[in-house]
């Protein structure tokens, strides 16, 4: 398969996978070996580097998209998405504590997924993010 970047809606990614080039950024600016990132990835070197090209190649475009994320995730959520966080956190300690006590197991592994893609979607960043 052609090493290549496409652009399916959500902004430039390496063919094949859900991968961006902004999900690679964070850690191309901190200083990361393409290999590191390939690793962390799951990813080939050859992918990687096919992505840090496409990004000094197209930096004008890149660059103000992703500084964009980076203050839209220093702002962070509105009240009303925080509140559903909460809500989902108390959720998943009422079915963490049900496990607990050996009450609806199985039960509790299906709900306590719902809401891992419950505080995905709210975080709307692609990602998930437990605390």
């Amino acid at each position: 398969m052609e090493i290549e970047i496409i652009n399916r809606g959500r902004g430039p990614e390496i063919k094949g996978t859900r991968i961006t080039v902004y999900d690679l950024m964070d850690y191309t600016e901190a200083g990361w070996r393409p290999n590191s990132i390939a690793l962390l990835f799951g990813l080939n070197s050859a992918q990687v580097q096919c992505a840090i090209r496409y990004i000094e190649e197209h930096k004008a475009e890149v660059l103000p998209v992703y500084q964009e994320m980076l203050a839209r995730d220093a702002r962070g959520n509105p009240p009303e998405i925080e509140e559903k966080l909460r809500k989902s956190r108390e959720k998943l300690q009422a079915i963490l504590d049900a496990k607990e006590n050996g009450k609806g197991t199985e039960k509790a592994a299906v709900r306590l997924i719902s809401i891992f893609c419950d505080i995905d979607r709210f975080r709307g960043t692609g990602r998930l993010y437990l605390t």
